[in-house]
């Protein structure tokens, strides 16, 4: 799992939006690659989804997005695992497949490795999120979302720990976004935001300023 930090990476690894990892060596965020790790990610995600029994029987909409995760999270451990094993090629095909029918039905299109662990969808339909970006923990996504480039190339966000993404925002091209930023609802953003926790609003974005 990745840390926020880009702190000591080159230039180059700023570009391909690399970030400082658990290890201190800067790359992709290494994600499920042992079955250990698929257990403890999906451990954590449960807690943050309802699973009581009603819950089921009542076909609570957020069961749903709870079935998506655990499908995103095997997509990911197989893919992670598909070189030189036609097991886990094919595997990785059918949680693939799965996964994009569900999110189909309920409106929510994620690729593998694109958010770190504590992932929470409050309300399905209409998230769209660009298999260029990076999240890190606990991203929060309230639904209506869109994280993505400006229309072209691999120029995508890249989100700390705790961002709470509001209903409605879009997050928009090549930019940073700091750890425990909240977004505001049907806000735009479309430059970086560096200072942590602090809450960003409108179109385009920009801070709200505390009243003294």
């Amino acid at each position: 799992m990745w840390k926020k930090s880009i702190e000591g990476c080159t230039e180059k690894d700023k570009k391909t939006q690399s970030v400082k990892l658990s290890d201190g060596k800067c790359g992709d965020p290494t994600m499920i690659k042992t079955r250990q790790e698929l257990k403890s990610v999906l451990a954590y995600e449960k807690k943050l989804y309802p699973n009581s029994m009603a819950d089921i029987i009542t076909n609570d909409q957020r069961t749903y997005n709870w079935k998506y995760i655990k499908l995103l999270r095997k997509t990911e451990y197989h893919y992670n695992n598909r070189k030189g094993s036609l097991h886990h090629k094919i595997m990785y095909i059918w949680y693939r497949k799965r996964k994009n029918l569900l999110g189909a039905k309920i409106g929510v299109e994620i690729w593998e490795n694109s958010f770190d662990k504590g992932l929470v969808i409050h309300h399905n339909g209409s998230i769209v999120v660009n298999r260029d970006c990076r999240i890190g923990m606990n991203c929060e996504l309230h639904g209506d979302n869109c994280l993505g480039n400006a229309g072209f190339g691999a120029n995508c966000p890249t989100l700390g720990n705790n961002v709470n993404v509001g209903v409605g925002a879009k997050i928009i091209g090549k930019i940073t976004i700091a750890d425990g930023i909240k977004i505001g609802a049907n806000a735009v953003v479309n430059k970086s935001f560096l200072e942590e926790n602090i809450t960003i609003v409108g179109i385009p974005a920009h801070k709200v300023e505390k009243k003294l």
